[in-house]
C-alpha cells in the first residue's frame, strides 16, 4: 500500500511539471566568477571615461592655441602695414579717426601725441580733409577727444575740420561713436590711427558697425619705463588677443 501511494504521489508531481528532487542552491564558489565580472566592468568604464576627458582637453587646448595663433597673425599683419598710403589704397578718404590714449592734465601722453602727429602727417598729405579725435574723460577734468583737438589746433590744423568725440571710454564705445559720427556727416571711408597692435581689433569692430575703414599705425615712440620692451609687447598682444576673443564671444 505504501509503495503504491508513493508511486502515485511521484507520478502526480511529475505530471504537474514539478521536480522530483529539490535543486541544491548554488555554492559560494559558483557565484564568485559573476562577482568578479561585475567588479572588472567598473574599472573599464572609468578608464574609458578618463580617456574621453583627456581627448576633449587636448582638443580644446589645440583649438585654443590655433585660435590664438590666428589672431596673433592678424594683429601682426595689421601692425606691419599702412593701408592709407599703400599703392592701390591711396583713394581719398573722408576722415581720419584718432583713437584716444592717456592725457596728463590736458596734455596728450607720448603715445597719444604720436597718434595725433601721425594723423596730422596724413592730413597734410591730403589723405582726408577731416580729423575725428576720440576719447572720453581720462580720470580728471579733461577729455581725450578735446585734448586731441586742442593739440591739433595748436599744430596749425583749423578747428573747423576737427570733430572731438568726448564720451567713449573704451575701444568698442569709440568704434560705435565714430560710426554714429560718420553716418551723421555722410562719411563713407575712414582712416583709423592707433597703435599697431590695436588696429586689427579696431578694424573688426568698425567693420561690424558698417564702416569702410583703412588702418594706419602710429610710429613707435620711446616711452619712459620700458613700455616698448619685449615684455611690454607681449602684454599688449596678449591683451589684444583676449579682448578680441571676448568681443567675438559677446562677453563685453
Amino acid at each position: 500500500m505504501e509503495s503504491a501511494w508513493l508511486l502515485a504521489h511521484l507520478t502526480q508531481r511529475w505530471s504537474a511539471g514539478g521536480r522530483l528532487f529539490p535543486v541544491p542552491p548554488e555554492s559560494p564558489r559558483s557565484l564568485k566568477p559573476k562577482v568578479r565580472m561585475k567588479r572588472r566592468a567598473k574599472p573599464k568604464r572609468r578608464k574609458w571615461t578618463i580617456r574621453v576627458w583627456i581627448l576633449l582637453a587636448v582638443a580644446l587646448a589645440a583649438g585654443s592655441l590655433g585660435w590664438c595663433y590666428w589672431v596673433y597673425t592678424q594683429i601682426e599683419s595689421y601692425a606691419g602695414q599702412d593701408q592709407a598710403v599703400q599703392p592701390g589704397q591711396a583713394a581719398r578718404s573722408d576722415a581720419i579717426g584718432v583713437f584716444g590714449a592717456a592725457e596728463y592734465d590736458g596734455r596728450p601722453s607720448p603715445v597719444y601725441r604720436a597718434r595725433l602727429d601721425h594723423a596730422l602727417a596724413l592730413y597734410k598729405r591730403g589723405i582726408a580733409p577731416l580729423i575725428i579725435t576720440l576719447g572720453g574723460n581720462g580720470g580728471d577734468q579733461y577729455n581725450e577727444g578735446a585734448v586731441g583737438r586742442e593739440y591739433l589746433v595748436a599744430m596749425g590744423v583749423p578747428e573747423r575740420v576737427i570733430i572731438a568725440e568726448t564720451q567713449s571710454r573704451n575701444t568698442e564705445e569709440s568704434a560705435r561713436r565714430i560710426a554714429v559720427i560718420a553716418r551723421a556727416n555722410g562719411l563713407k571711408r575712414l582712416v583709423i590711427v592707433s597703435d599697431g597692435t590695436h588696429l586689427f581689433r579696431i578694424h573688426e569692430i568698425c567693420s561690424a558697425q558698417g564702416l569702410d575703414v583703412l588702418t594706419s599705425p602710429r610710429p613707435r615712440v620711446a616711452v619712459a619705463g620700458g613700455a616698448n620692451n619685449t615684455a611690454g609687447e607681449f602684454d599688449r598682444i596678449s591683451h589684444e588677443i583676449l579682448s578680441y576673443t571676448a568681443w567675438r564671444m559677446h562677453l563685453h
